[in-house]
């Protein structure tokens, strides 16, 4: 982890840079697979497969005996636990429906909004170094609730040709019945451009490798919407002298584990945490089974010292972290100051983890500085919003005059006529 003291205003971009989220050099790569896939459809899905996930795969269609069986071979304590999650997701989620409300913007002109599902909706679930069964509950469940029609779901196969059981099984909480074991860009291309097996959507969500995303951001330009731009994953910390160093080194380990590229940051006022959380994260580090990726992500990491509070919060603000972590004395008040971040996780009790799994609050959040225009995922990102209006004779009479002279100085004068003629008859 690299060390500054007091770092100048001039010098944050530089100490806060994120590893590179250029994919431009995979773009050729990216292309030719898409293209394969729009033009060959299973067969190419299936060549990819071979090459990429090193399986052989048939049927890409996960059967219902698939699915039940995996529920059989799960143990009671992660059913359990997945089920409470997914009840914890699901009271959050339900909670951000919609209210549609007709508004009289003048008399006899009524305007109201509509929440519609998106109707075919693709999600993707990262299976290698790490099966993300929770991504599966955190994308299924808005789905679910949300309403919609079709709900496609793709991921990795083992070389056994066989799906984790646990995804499946959050699956079939969620649902979701039209699942296929097919991974990184080709499971992109396959639900952007449908192939014989696999249905086309309009909107894909997911976090997946840097393959993946640019896989995402290829079909973003071409072919259908995506979730959000994405990088690696990231979490800051702010902290005091109230903050335990044993808490915030398992917080910033429990980041980089995710992967070589992840990136975390301890911003505090006090050296002396920087020294002890080092200390502590080199210990609780050796006792961890994927220590090696972690310690790579630690090269990218910082920890930054700073002069006071207000600075503390400039600088995460300045970042725009995907994950936010505040173990500080006032916590909570200082969480109403921070404008730039996917999620916010206040007190010395609240991990990163909570969210990853069972708060309730979503995990597929904006990464890269993208906090600083994106929300994370909600029930809104299942929806599209249809506008309405009706406005009586009356209202066109109050109306229409503005409508003319708006049109007019535009020259538009068909929308002018539109206007008048209502005035008229």
């Amino acid at each position: 982890m690299q060390i500054y003291r007091y770092p100048l205003f001039n010098s944050w971009p530089d100490i806060t840079k994120r590893p590179s989220a250029d994919f431009s050099d995979k773009l050729e790569t990216v292309r030719n697979v898409m293209s394969k896939i729009r033009a060959e459809g299973d067969a190419a899905i299936r060549k990819f497969t071979l090459q990429f996930d090193h399986a052989t795969i048939t049927d890409f269609k996960v059967s219902a005996a698939e699915i039940e069986e995996a529920e059989l071979s799960l143990c009671l304590e992660l059913k359990n636990a997945i089920q409470t999650a997914a009840q914890n997701i699901d009271i959050f989620h339900v909670a951000q429906k919609f209210s549609p409300k007709v508004i009289e913007t003048m008399p006899g002109v009524k305007c109201w909004q509509k929440a519609v599902p998106i109707e075919r909706v693709g999600l993707y679930i990262p299976g290698g170094s790490a099966p993300l069964f929770s991504t599966v509950l955190m994308l299924g469940i808005p789905a679910m609730i949300a309403g919609c029609r079709n709900v496609v779901l793709c991921t990795p196969p083992g070389r056994d040709g066989k799906v984790h059981p646990a995804i499946l099984f959050a699956a079939s909480l969620c649902k979701i019945s039209e699942i296929y074991k097919i991974g990184g860009m080709q499971a992109i291309g396959a639900m952007a451009y449908g192939s014989e097996s696999v249905p086309k959507v309009d909107k894909i969500f997911g976090p997946g490798n840097s393959w993946v995303t640019a896989a995402k951001q290829f079909i973003a330009n071409t072919e259908c919407a995506i979730d959000m731009p994405a990088g690696p994953s990231e979490v800051a910390v702010m902290a005091d002298s109230t903050a335990n160093p044993a808490f915030v080194a398992a917080d910033l380990l429990s980041q980089a584990e995710h992967g070589p590229d992840s990136q975390v940051i301890l911003v505090t006022t006090e050296e002396q945490l920087i020294k002890d959380v080092v200390k502590v994260m080199g210990k609780q580090l050796k006792a961890l089974p994927r220590a090696e990726i972690a310690a790579k992500a630690l090269e990218n990491s910082r920890a930054i010292l700073v002069r006071d509070v207000e600075e503390m919060v400039a600088l995460i603000n300045f970042y725009a972290p995907e994950h936010l972590i505040i173990a500080t004395k006032d916590a909570g008040e200082l969480a109403e100051q921070i404008t730039n971040a996917g999620s916010v996780f206040i007190g010395n009790y609240t991990p990163e983890c909570a969210g990853d799994y069972a708060s309730g609050t979503n995990h597929t959040l904006p990464t890269n500085g993208w906090a600083k225009s994106f929300s994370g995922i909600g029930l809104d990102s299942f929806c599209k919003k249809i506008t309405f209006q009706e406005i009586t004779k009356d209202g066109m009479a109050l109306l229409g005059p503005v409508i003319e002279v708006m049109a007019e100085a535009e020259q538009l004068f068909a929308h002018k006529n539109a206007a008048t003629l209502r005035m008229k008859n």
